[in-house]
């Protein structure tokens, strides 16, 4: 569906910082996005790569707090492309931050028609399909943003491992109860690989892991303490109002 056919609405994250044009209908800016730009370690003057980046949460919310960040969003869908641009603009940050229309899974040719060369990029977020292509949403939004194919996580870390200079670094989030395969994925390329899980109540188990991996590293695996969504009545924890509303980062992006 072309943008101008879309029904779109104007929502605030972070406090209102940052404005965000999105459809009303399929997948919609959620914690996840805000999440995962917490935890990137990126520093001024660093490219960026967004695998999946919609209409471009993560990657604006990382720009917006580190200046001179080069920032590229990858997008499969072509309406959340150009409201990922439309975005990038009404929030300042159409100079550093761009948005291409590509298949993570395309040839290497097709990344570097992109303009984005093997190995040439500092960091790369990625927020992936990771739930089981059973009873897919009639919604193509959130088919694409939500179902996975049995080698969606393979495709993608392939894509990053590409893309990424050596020590480069990814940072990701996925179910909890697929941690397992996550690890399993990144050991051919990846190591020092830190893991922070997210609970949604302090008696609930995790129900997303927030991952950085660095290309070609042998160091160690670490696990950190949880992030605790809510507390025990419902409302956001401390921690999780400074990171969704204030914009502070995640332990993950101060390592």
């Amino acid at each position: 569906m072309a943008v101008e056919q879309m029904r779109t609405s104007e929502d605030a994250v972070l406090g209102g910082r940052l404005v965000l044009r999105q459809p009303l209908k399929g997948h919609r800016v959620g914690h996840d996005a805000i999440l995962l730009a917490a935890a990137c370690s990126a520093r001024p003057g660093d490219r960026l790569v967004d695998l999946g980046a919609g209409v471009g949460a993560a990657a604006l919310a990382v720009a917006l707090r580190i200046e001179d960040l080069v920032v590229t969003m990858v997008e499969i869908d072509p309406a959340l492309v150009i409201l990922a641009r439309e975005n990038a603009a009404s929030n300042g940050l159409a100079e550093r931050a761009r948005a291409v229309q590509l298949d993570v899974g395309a040839m290497s040719a097709a990344f570097v028609a992109a303009e984005l060369a093997p190995g040439g990029a500092d960091h790369v977020l990625m927020n992936p399909p990771f739930n089981a292509a059973q009873n897919p949403s009639p919604d193509r939004g959130r088919r694409l943003a939500y179902a996975a194919a049995d080698d969606t996580l393979g495709v993608w870390l392939g894509a990053v491992a590409g893309l990424l200079r050596p020590g480069g670094t990814l940072t990701l989030i996925w179910r909890a109860d697929g941690l397992s395969e996550v690890l399993a994925a990144l050991a051919a390329d990846f190591g020092a690989v830190t893991v922070l899980p997210v609970h949604p109540r302090p008696d609930a188990a995790a129900i997303r892991v927030l991952i950085r991996a660095i290309k070609a590293s042998r160091g160690p695996l670490s696990l950190l303490p949880g992030l605790i969504l809510a507390d025990a009545t419902g409302r956001p924890t401390a921690q999780t109002e400074t990171v969704l509303r204030e914009g502070a980062v995640l332990p993950l992006a101060e390592n």
